[in-house]
């Protein structure tokens, strides 16, 4: 797959996003509809995230979150699941070269909890290999709630006070020092496929100020091209954190 692409190049944007997040979805019914198993969809998507990436890559986004298994996902049949989680570990093996390549620098997002072994452990490597890269960083939420999260880093607010180690107030500031990936910026961009529109328990802490923008695109239908439509809409968006604007109109 090409990174930059002469043919495809991206629009002059009027701002671009500096962290988006992903939610990936889509997969199932793009196969359902086209006769093919649940598990099809899922390897189409493969191709999906990876010109996202390079379309990321080529607008100027510096890191993408991809949502790739959720907290809730184990609900799904034993049988999906297994994929999953062997299809998670054989993307990272396979992909990690290219993303070398572009300079990309990979990093994990989620809890252990659960998690296979080998899973766990193709993730850390990939962190490892990636570390210096110094392009765009590619978060893999890989077993990530929100919810989680969040009592992920009270717990260890609660755990440093029994130790003595909290010192002062609980701000916004020592509390986020506790998530999954602290040096991770917020989402300033949400974006979902399929139509859906709703978190699904994704970057709720992160994602507090995002601009939120649902596109009826499967995932596997996803291209760099569709990125950079949502990144247009982005672009066109007022972001005031609370501020207001006073203009009557006359």
């Amino acid at each position: 797959m090409k990174l930059f692409d002469p043919e495809r190049n991206p629009p002059k944007f009027a701002k671009v996003p500096e962290h988006i997040a992903v939610v990936m979805d889509g997969n199932g019914r793009w196969a359902n509809s086209r006769g093919l198993t649940r598990t099809e969809g899922h390897r189409a998507g493969e191709a999906a995230l990876l010109d996202v990436v390079a379309g990321a890559i080529e607008a100027g986004v510096k890191n993408l979150t991809a949502y790739a298994f959720s907290t809730e996902n184990w609900k799904r049949s034993p049988e999906e699941v297994r994929f999953l989680m062997g299809y998670n570990k054989e993307v990272l093996r396979r992909r990690r070269d290219l993303l070398m390549e572009w300079n990309v620098r990979i990093r994990w997002v989620g809890s252990a909890k659960r998690l296979w072994p080998s899973v766990v452990a193709e993730l850390q490597e990939a962190e490892r290999l990636t570390a210096k890269n110094t392009g765009l960083v590619l978060n893999m939420a890989v077993n990530y709630g929100g919810r989680q999260e969040i009592l992920h880093a009270a717990s260890a607010l609660v755990e440093r006070a029994r130790e003595g180690k909290l010192k002062g107030a609980v701000t916004e500031k020592a509390f986020s020092r506790e998530l999954y990936q602290p040096q991770m910026p917020d989402v300033d961009l949400f974006l979902r496929s399929s139509g859906e529109i709703r978190t699904s328990n994704f970057m709720l802490w992160e994602a507090s100020y995002a601009e939120y923008v649902f596109l009826d695109d499967l995932w596997p239908d996803f291209t760099r091209e569709t990125l950079w439509r949502a990144i247009e809409e982005y672009s066109k968006r007022q972001r005031r954190f609370g501020n207001a604007d006073d203009r009557p109109i006359n």
